[in-house]
């Protein structure tokens, strides 16, 4: 099990996010990525891609509730972070989910 998540559903995530050419990478962060989470902590995953917007943001949202997955995702673009103690947090202990270089 990595970051609380069995090896199904971490690959569920990574089929949805591969839906998705202009996701260049997804950082997990958060309690997950920290090692503190609870068996219900949501998943934090933050995208990186110039082309990314709100509207693949909500279509992309969507599929992972679709998934029927029992955790709240919370799901954001980095470069539209304006929070610094958040971006902070992300370079310091984000994990990185998915590359579409791998």
């Amino acid at each position: 099990m990595q970051y609380g998540l069995s090896e199904n559903t971490v690959f569920k995530i990574i089929e949805v996010l591969k839906q998705f050419p202009a996701i260049e990478k997804a950082v997990l962060y958060g309690s997950r990525a920290k090692g503190t989470y609870k068996p219900h902590s949501d998943i934090d995953i933050t995208l990186s891609g110039e082309e990314l917007n709100l509207a693949q943001l909500s279509h992309i949202v969507t599929m992972l509730d679709d998934l029927l997955l029992p955790y709240q995702f919370d799901v954001s673009i980095y470069h539209q972070i304006d929070n610094v103690e958040l971006l902070d947090h992300i370079k310091r202990v984000g994990i990185q989910l998915f590359s579409s270089s791998r």
